[in-house]
């Protein structure tokens, strides 16, 4: 064999062998419908807060010690206030005007001085107590009437809190998910929610984290293997079909 043939990259190397197994078992499978026409399924809104959301609250109230660059602190909110809430926005509006269940999360201790978050979180320094600003949810996506919120106070919200138990309780057994850090807490909330055995339905255009690459990533990652992946019009133009 040639030096030129040893060197040949594999055919197979970018192609991910399994993607049409998964495809076809967790992004198309017919219970997604089922679980839409029969309201059991639910808009899941994580983390959109002061903390971690607004421009000098919280984790950027000093932008300087944030650990962000100025162009990553650009990026991150420049795609929250010009895409990503005001979609967040119309898919709770659908829901709600369909009836279907809008349900937030966000991070909030059980104490004023924190002592009860996760390791993780106090590493961090990352904190919101009970009443604060920082867990105030932006008022573009806040909760109406008696939405439910579940607060936590790690990443995984499955993990940490019952959010199951309620969404069990509730007859859930799919879920739209959006909000913030796509990397992080919502990845892990649909990673978590896919085993679980909830349809779940990632908006590519409801979600944010800090650099354009992170958030490929997540679509990348998160595509076909644990959610279907679907922008804001093609939910809201699922959801039209169903309802009306």
């Amino acid at each position: 064999m040639s030096d030129q043939e040893e060197k040949q990259p594999d055919p197979y190397m970018n192609i991910d062998p399994l993607r049409d197994t998964y495809r076809q078992k967790i992004a198309e499978a017919a219970g997604r419908t089922h679980s839409l026409q029969r309201h059991n399924t639910a808009l899941l809104c994580i983390d959109m807060q002061y903390l971690d959301a607004a421009p000098g609250f919280g984790v950027f109230a000093d932008a300087d010690s944030s650990g962000l660059p100025p162009e990553s602190q650009a990026y991150y909110f420049d795609r929250l206030e010009s895409m990503v809430l005001p979609n967040v926005r119309r898919l709770q509006e659908a829901f709600r005007a369909n009836r279907l269940e809008v349900v937030h999360t966000r991070i909030q201790s059980l104490t004023q001085d924190g002592r009860d978050r996760g390791p993780g979180h106090k590493r961090l320094n990352l904190h919101a107590p009970p009443g604060s600003k920082e867990a105030e949810i932006l008022p573009l996506v806040a909760p109406h009437g008696d939405e439910i919120i579940i607060n936590k106070t790690a990443s995984g919200v499955f993990t940490s809190t019952n959010l199951e138990y309620v969404l069990r309780n509730l007859g859930i057994t799919g879920l739209f998910v959006v909000g913030v850090y796509s990397n992080e807490c919502v990845s892990t909330a649909v990673r978590d929610a896919c085993d679980l055995g909830f349809y779940v339905t990632l908006i590519s255009d409801g979600i944010a984290t800090v650099t354009p690459e992170l958030q490929q990533a997540t679509d990348t990652t998160m595509k076909d293997r644990y959610a279907r992946l679907m922008n804001t019009d093609e939910a809201l133009s699922e959801i039209e079909g169903v309802f009306l």
